[in-house]
């Protein structure tokens, strides 16, 4: 299952963000990614989220498998288009 989700944030995906992000995603025993351009990581990883340096207005895409995939993207999307 898969979302896209524009960032909202003013500053983009910052370091208190991704941990938000990262602390919803460890919830969930489901696997989860996070595209934005060519690169794919684990959302469960805050260095991988803040690697990216995704700013405001961006568009990524949230891909999740297993049972609860479609909560899981929810509550992250929710996070992110804030």
């Amino acid at each position: 299952m898969t979302k896209q989700v524009v960032v909202r944030s003013t500053v983009g995906l910052h370091a208190s963000l991704a941990a938000k992000v990262v602390q919803v995603a460890s919830k969930y025993s489901v696997d989860i990614n996070l595209h934005y351009k060519d690169n794919t990581i684990d959302v469960k990883s805050i260095l991988g989220l803040m690697s990216l340096a995704i700013p405001s207005g961006e568009n990524v895409v949230i891909e999740a498998t297993g049972d609860q995939a479609e909560i899981a993207i929810a509550d992250i999307a929710s996070i992110l288009s804030k």
